[in-house]
């Protein structure tokens, strides 16, 4: 009975990996389940079985990608000291922007649809960002709390479009 249950999370994960692939690849709209499940190796049928419309799919995908930054950040948070935990942020998002460049791709076209359960997604994954780290400034003490978490999250969204259009020289200060 456990073999099924893990078989089943890692094949959802599989699902999960390949829909974030091909939707950033070629965008929500024009992408299909069947290309996932294509992708993914499965069927299309099999994709259906852990999801049920290709909104839950995205959303799953969209979820995923935040759930990696998030932790990421919570991780480095808790444990580096105050005066170095923006550099160490701003070092592991650039990791994971190398690391798993189609989640930021994702979610960078995920901001423009307007489906309001997509849209809540990127608030909720936003959110959760801006308020770690707003909190971590409040409680090291940065001067100007607000406007450093507002330039933190700018720069990253600066740092996703310049990946995405190829133009690294928007990524040096």
């Amino acid at each position: 009975m456990a073999k099924s249950g893990t078989t089943a999370v890692n094949r959802r994960a599989d699902i999960i990996s390949a829909a974030i692939e091909v939707f950033s690849e070629i965008g929500y709209y024009r992408a299909t389940t069947a290309e996932v499940a294509k992708r993914a190796n499965i069927s299309q049928p099999y994709v259906f079985r852990f999801f049920a419309t290709k909104e839950s799919l995205l959303l799953a995908a969209i979820e995923a990608s935040w759930t990696r930054v998030i932790e990421s950040f919570r991780t480095i948070v808790e444990k580096a000291p105050p005066e170095a935990f923006e550099k160490q942020l701003i070092y592991e998002y650039e990791s994971i922007q190398a690391k798993h460049q189609n989640e930021m791709f994702l979610q960078l076209q995920a901001q423009s649809i307007q489906e309001e359960a997509i849209q809540a997604a990127m608030r909720d994954g936003f959110k959760q960002v801006r308020d770690m780290v707003l909190k971590a400034f409040y409680e090291a003490g940065v001067a100007n709390p607000e406007e450093r978490t507002l330039l933190f999250l700018a720069r990253g969204m600066l740092c996703n479009v310049a990946v995405a259009i190829k133009m690294p020289e928007l990524m040096k200060s």
